[in-house]
């Protein structure tokens, strides 16, 4: 009773912080709970089943494997549970959702006993989550005139296991819940620092908003109970940042319905709202729990006499309230005339994109993937039975318009679309089915996304996917006991699916920290691949890449497709010449405000921007597509020119070389493969017969944006600012300052060099100011820590190679040790030089932070509250955004550089350089690769 002990012993200490037991997912543990159950004299047997039948988790974990088959003994009438009756075993086994219980349900509905099979038979015509091992079973019994797999096929192929579930409610009753003002991230429902207890979803939702919040939520359900709770972010965005299904699950575990009376903690179909909508990454992952994302629409812009926006003394468009949404306002989803309504039944809004055919198939099924399998399902059935599937699902929509030329994403989604009508093409706003390439999964969504796996019962990844990379570079700061726990047993699940891990399970290679991004843009070798990862800085610069949550992640690894509508593109392009001084970091946080500038709104928010950004190498032009998540783009595309993708796709080829050197290819060759692709790409492109990809001449965008080189004179700080009067207006990129705006006076208190946002060019550029300041005044003095982290080893080993991280030792104070990691996050820093490990360090906000109340300047993407730095009583914590070198000069200064110490720091260092495309191939070139 060894593992029974040991959970009542965790009971008692869960006790004390108000958590229920945890769920079970250890069919050891499970055992002994059938042992107890079955011993009529046991003390323990009444708590035994309880947990038994409440709180072990379904799909193919090992508790599932062991619950299906006891059930599986009580149906056949070879034990008997009073609690249990064969006809209550069979309603567990149809909510364990796949995996060990349809194993089981086939066994019985093809078994010998006719009534057992009949009753099983039914259950199995309510699954969706059945694989090739399933489905071939089923085939095969048909075909040697089985009569229940007959009847089984042919409820699937009418989708029966659809059709008939309830439809939606005409009419959901909600009340208003304000959770902040102003754009709420992800960090705000799933904070970093917690990333540790996703898995754990009871312990996880400790941390959403704050107790005072999740108090006020309850209270709200208390006095509306007919209601559901829709949490809203009003004058701002929900859900922007980081893909986070621990979000979603969190807001679903408070707000939504249970998905299961038999699953504990597993809450789908939350309603969520923005004044400005849905952020498109949160939106995806609202659709995997069947909930409703509203754009509310409820602020509106002040208009003059003849139709100009009315602007405040900041130059900012002045807003009026619509109608009002504070907490505590009883409002109504008509569903059937997709409008949202006062209490009195007055139209406020048009929801109508809330509400789409496919979105209403996800709230019906209480999954987007429910959706996605069933699909697959009933035309499995069909063509078994050699039948026409009925059309019972929406069917996609398919735009396409007579003489109208392609954009770069609508190129890509059509030569990876699946199911559509044959030869017929495709533009913005069609849904589509397409096959995906390349898959990531990051280390803090890691275990969610080994969960969502485990609850759709897959176990080996989809033959169809090119190549999927498990990242550790977010917990690759701290090695403490959480990542301890947590971390090997992410990568030995995902190495045994089919991934190439960054930690080898059996201690071969040594474990890698890089950060994931950096990794997928290096196993991206085809410009017209699909990418999805679970991180929003899932940006590539070569193929379209889009972060996702950790279910959309589970559905790609496990099917090799994604569903979504074509986006609409932006279209930016450049003029003019790069000043020497300024880093191309500058130009991306220049094409920002230079686009706002140009359309007063954001244009870039929930679509592609298709940048023409041909003459940088991958690396270099990641820094842009990576920026694009802080934009609320979608995604981003880059076009280049066909020499600088060859030779993006060499550097990619060397560094995929290095991977399998050090052993980290798996039995199936994956990393081999992908080596072979870039070469047939290589080849496809010198031959002329398939040239970069490009749009067409004729495509339509919604926006251009014509960003002007002439015109960026200073470096450029996104500025989270933290003390502007209008809450609504903090913690967005949308700020973007000159230098000369802090007069060369604003105090930093510590530097960062690192995150996805740099490269190797970074990491040299630190080296170079550092040697030109010892050569100018004899030696290097912090006035503030300065903290780099190297993005990759590689880029360590390249730059010991060329001399460079030679330099950067002699001056730091502290370097980081493989063999001997950090166990305690730093939270006291001193005024040196601290060389962290490879990975993605402050930047993530997790394990490593500023010290509370700091000034930090950063090359990172995250200014988010609280995320690299957290407030104290006296002062907010500040985390601005710049190019390499204003971070470096900063940290030896102590404070803001002027434009002109800025400019003489930087004479003669080799800048990360940027020369737009010429009408034909251009030379230009970027120093660094």
């Amino acid at each position: 009773m060894s593992f029974y002990a040991d959970y009542l012993t965790e009971i008692e200490t869960r006790k004390a912080s108000g958590l229920h037991p945890k769920p079970i997912d250890d069919g050891a543990l499970v055992a002994e709970l059938i042992a107890e159950i079955e011993d009529k004299d046991s003390a323990h047997r009444a708590d035994a089943l309880q947990f038994l039948i409440y709180n072990t988790l379904p799909g193919t974990t090992s508790a599932a494997g062991v619950k299906a088959a006891f059930l599986k003994r009580i149906i056949l009438g070879q034990v008997s549970v009073p609690e249990i009756t064969p006809a209550f075993a069979l309603e567990l086994l149809l909510h364990m959702k796949g995996g060990p219980s349809v194993e089981v349900l086939l066994d019985l509905a093809l078994g010998q006993d006719a009534g057992i099979a009949v009753q099983a038979g039914e259950v199995l015509k309510t699954q969706v989550f059945l694989y090739e091992a399933d489905t071939d079973r089923l085939a095969a019994a048909f075909k040697s005139g089985n009569p229940v797999a007959k009847d089984i096929l042919e409820s699937y192929a009418k989708a029966e296991f659809f059709t008939k579930l309830p439809e939606i409610e005409e009419e959901i009753k909600v009340v208003t819940y304000v959770a902040a003002e102003g754009d709420i991230s992800t960090d705000l429902l799933s904070p970093g620092n917690q990333a540790h207890s996703r898995s754990d979803r009871e312990l996880h939702g400790q941390c959403m908003i704050s107790p005072e919040a999740q108090k006020e939520i309850v209270a709200l359900q208390k006095q509306h109970p007919d209601k559901r709770v829709m949490m809203i972010a009003e004058k701002g965005t929900m859900g922007v940042g980081s893909s986070r299904m621990s979000g979603v699950n969190n807001v679903a575990l408070w707000t939504g319905r249970k998905a299961s009376p038999y699953v504990p903690f597993v809450n789908i179909a939350p309603v969520v709202a923005g004044t400005n909508g849905i952020s498109p990454i949160f939106a995806t992952t609202v659709d995997v729990t069947g909930g409703i994302g509203i754009n509310l629409k409820n602020w509106v812009k002040k208009t003059d006499a003849v139709g100009n926006p009315v602007l405040n003394n900041d130059g900012n468009p002045v807003l009026e309230q619509k109608y009002s949404v504070e907490t505590g306002t009883v409002l109504t989803i008509d569903t059937k005339a997709k409008k949202l309504c006062d209490e009195t039944g007055k139209e406020l809004v048009d929801v109508a994109a809330a509400f789409t055919p496919q979105k209403v198939e996800f709230m019906k099924a209480g999954s987007s993937y429910a959706i996605v399998f069933g699909k697959k399902l009933q035309t499995f059935a069909a063509q078994t039975l050699g039948v026409e599937a009925p059309a019972v699902f929406a069917p996609n929509k398919e735009i396409s318009v007579e003489g109208q030329g392609l954009t770069a994403v609508e190129k890509i989604f059509n030569r990876n679309a699946v199911g559509v009508t044959p030869g017929k093409i495709l533009h913005a706003g069609s849904d589509v089915r397409v096959r995906v390439n390349i898959v990531g999964s990051q280390d803090t969504t890691g275990l969610m996304t080994a969960q969502e796996l485990e609850a759709m019962a897959a176990t080996v990844i989809s033959p169809t996917v090119d190549g999927a990379y498990q990242s550790g570079c977010h917990t690759a700061s701290v090695w403490d006991k959480k990542a301890q726990a947590n971390i090997p047993k992410l990568m030995s699940f995902m190495n045994n699916f089919g991934v190439i891990t960054a930690r080898d399970p059996k201690g071969v290679y040594h474990s890698m920290t890089d950060v994931i991004h950096k990794v997928l843009n290096d196993i991206t070798v085809d410009d017209w691949a699909i990418i999805i990862g679970g991180d929003s800085h899932t940006r590539m610069s070569k193929g379209v890449a889009f972060g996702a949550d950790s279910g959309t992640v589970a559905l790609a690894l496990a099917t090799g497709e994604a569903t979504m509508p074509i986006p609409q593109s932006v279209k930016v392009t450049f003029k003019g010449k790069m000043k020497p001084w300024m880093d191309f970091r500058d130009v991306v946080h220049a094409t920002q405000a230079q686009m706002l500038k140009q359309h007063g709104d954001n244009v870039f928010q929930g679509r592609i921007i298709e940048v023409h950004i041909g003459t940088l190498l991958a690396d270099q032009a990641f820094t842009f597509t990576d920026w694009s998540a802080e934009m609320k783009a979608k995604a981003s595309i880059c076009i280049s020119e066909d020499e600088t993708l060859i030779e993006s796709l060499e550097i990619a080829k060397h560094r995929i070389q290095i991977m399998i050197d050090k052993g980290m290819d798996n039995a199936a060759q994956t990393l081999k493969g992908l080596i072979a692709k870039a070469d047939a790409r290589i080849f496809e492109i010198r031959t002329g017969e398939k040239p970069a990809l490009t749009p067409d001449d004729n495509a339509k965008y919604f926006a251009e944006v014509v960003v002007d080189l002439d015109v960026i004179d200073e470096p450029m700080i996104a500025d989270p600012d933290v003390n502007n009067p209008d809450v609504s207006r903090r913690y967005t990129h949308d700020t973007i300052r000159p230098v000369s705006y802090y007069g060369g006076t604003k105090k930093v208190d510590l530097g960062f060099v690192g995150s996805c946002m740099v490269h190797k060019g970074d990491m040299k550029i630190v080296a170079q100011m550092l040697k030109n300041v010892e050569k100018a005044q004899g030696k290097v003095e912090f006035k503030a820590p300065l903290v780099v982290a190297a993005p990759t080893y590689n880029i360590i080993d390249e730059l010991k190679a060329e001399g460079d991280w030679e330099i950067l030792q002699k001056y730091s104070g502290f370097e980081f040790d493989d063999l001997l990691p950090k166990s305690k996050a730093r939270t006291e820093y001193e005024n040196i030089l601290y060389l962290e490990r490879p990975g993605c360090n402050l930047c993530m906000g997790n394990q490593e932070k500023a010290e509370k109340g700091d000034t930090v300047l950063a090359t990172s993407t995250r200014l988010f509250q609280g995320r690299v730095v957290e407030d104290t009583a006296e002062k907010k914590g500040e985390s601005l955004l710049a190019s390499t070198p204003v971070v470096v000069l900063s940290a030896i200064l102590g404070r803001t550089p002027s434009a002109e110490e800025y400019k003489a720091a930087v004479e003669g260092i080799d800048l990360t350089k940027f020369a737009p495309p010429l009408e034909k191939p251009a030379t230009a070139r970027s120093i660094h690769f």
